[in-house]
């Protein structure tokens, strides 16, 4: 056992409640359920249970407290969001523990991604201050201008496998250009979202601009995305239940902003450094034990060189720490739940089934106490994986690599854009000439090339099933707001019939 406090697991010692204009809530319904330690199985705390009563009295505050947050100087919105900034890295510890207890990923990796959401509310304050004001050309008698004014309310319903920086790539953006955000945190995950509320109060967000929902996402999700002064909806999930909110959200005229699955495809070419290929490749896949929506997935390996590559990609696989999150060196976690982990297995056996071979894992792994009835899953590979496979198409959502070999240049692109989704994808060579090339050539919205996974901020778009709505830079914010064109007459003739 480690004497470094960070590998403590936390107590949490009261019930998470809701966070409504300002204060701490039960459900109007008095609902609670129990949230779980993934790694362990074991109750953590009681969470008030938001529904449609509860979704109504947030969003009121959130209308309630917008136009005063609005109203405010944009250099004083940005300096609440660096103060609380700063706070977050004050915190990273405590906070970090919290996430990683709720979400069962290595606590090291949890603190870091505070420590990332930190960097990221900064990021957006400066963005914030590109937006501004412009002028239209017009004759010397006129003068036309455009404004940039928020939205008003966004609801922003977020998933469990990356809480905190999933709260941060909407969140500090649509509080910095004026608007109120009520948050339905994920029903598996929803312990830090009171923290982050917590961190704005301190750092002087007024009471009601950000309001936190707890609850299902049928039920006080469905009621966010249905309610009348909801502007804007933002989701972070499945392309399934994305179709379901733009086609709800449409009904009322709601933009929406949606991060769907993925499945991308990290293509290797005979000249890549396969070093690099091989610790980036491992990240990819394995990193939050395989959970996110960007994980290259699907590794397409020039024939030449793919059983070298799969011996590589074996060896450095079973060389990783699969354990306790509160253990030093543990570099995955568990799985979010035991129904997750029974996905990943159906998924693993469905594969088998169509004649992929595991060359590593495959299975559960032993793991000592306390995580004996935790939900950990072994990094697995799989070779022999046909295009048309499951394996090839479907997201599991866990730490599974499908590796499929291609002969030539059009083959690599062709199978690269085989799939319904188009989040980003990764291009490996030495020839910059056909990277560019291919780059222009695969259908995704962020292309990394001799890498994979960076923090890419610049604006991207979402291709295909992947989602709708900009990501990234000015662009993203000024999807929270409202384009107005105002034209002043200078003396000029008025229009007469």
């Amino acid at each position: 056992m480690s004497s470094d406090p960070r590998y403590t697991r936390p107590s949490v010692d009261s019930a998470a409640q809701l966070y409504v204009g300002g204060e701490r809530l039960e459900a109007v319904s008095g609902e609670r359920t129990t949230t779980l330690d993934p790694s362990t199985g074991e109750p953590i705390a009681e969470v008030a249970v938001g529904g449609p009563s509860d979704v109504a009295a947030a969003v009121a505050a959130a209308r309630r407290a917008q136009p005063g947050w609005a109203g405010r100087e944009a250099g004083e919105r940005v300096a609440v969001l660096n103060e609380a900034a700063r706070i977050l890295r004050e915190r990273a510890v405590e906070i970090g523990q919290l996430e990683a207890l709720d979400a069962g990923k290595p606590v090291d990796q949890a603190i870091e991604q505070v420590e990332a959401t930190a960097s990221v509310f900064e990021y957006w304050a400066r963005v914030s201050l590109e937006i501004r004001e412009t002028l239209a050309p017009t004759g010397p008698r006129a003068l036309n201008y455009t404004l940039r004014e928020p939205l008003g309310v966004i609801a922003v319903i977020t998933p469990w496998n990356y809480p905190m920086l999933e709260y941060a790539e909407s969140i500090p953006g649509a509080l910095a250009v004026g608007n109120a955000v009520v948050l339905k945190p994920a029903a598996l995950t929803p312990l830090t979202a009171l923290s982050l509320a917590e961190v704005l109060s301190e750092a002087g967000l007024p009471p009601g601009v950000l309001n936190v929902v707890q609850g299902a996402g049928s039920v006080a999700g469905q009621a966010l995305i249905e309610h009348p002064d909801v502007e804007m909806v933002v989701f972070t999930g499945s392309t399934g239940v994305g179709r379901q909110i733009a086609a709800t959200a449409g009904q009322g005229l709601k933009r929406t902003w949606l991060e769907l699955g993925g499945k991308s495809a990290n293509v290797v070419f005979a000249d890549a450094d396969l070093d690099a290929v091989v610790s980036a490749s491992l990240f990819s896949f394995t990193v939050n034990q395989g959970q996110l929506c960007t994980a290259g997935t699907r590794l397409l390996v020039e024939r030449s060189i793919h059983d070298e590559l799969c011996e590589r990609l074996r060896a450095a696989a079973e060389e990783l720490v699969v354990g306790d999150p509160f253990a030093p060196g543990t570099q995955l976690g568990a799985l979010i739940s035991a129904a997750q982990l029974a996905s990943v297995e159906a998924y693993v056996e469905g594969a088998r089934r169509e004649g992929a071979t595991a060359i590593t894992g495959g299975d559960r792994p032993a793991i000592g106490a306390p995580c004996e009835q935790g939900s950990f899953y072994a990094p697995t590979i799989f070779t022999g994986v046909g295009p048309e496979t499951t394996l090839a198409r479907e997201e599991v959502f866990g730490p599974v690599l499908a590796v499929i070999p291609f002969e030539d240049e059009a083959e690599a692109l062709a199978l690269a854009n085989d799939t319904e989704y188009g989040l980003n994808g990764a291009l490996w060579t030495a020839d910059l000439t056909r990277a560019h090339r291919l780059a222009r050539g695969v259908e995704a919205g962020t292309v990394y090339v001799n890498t994979i996974n960076g923090g890419a901020s610049a604006p991207h778009d979402r291709y295909k099933g992947s989602g709708m709505g900009i990501a990234g830079g000015r662009e993203q914010l000024e999807a929270m707001t409202r384009l107005k064109s105002v034209l002043v007459n200078l003396g000029g003739p008025t229009p007469s019939l």
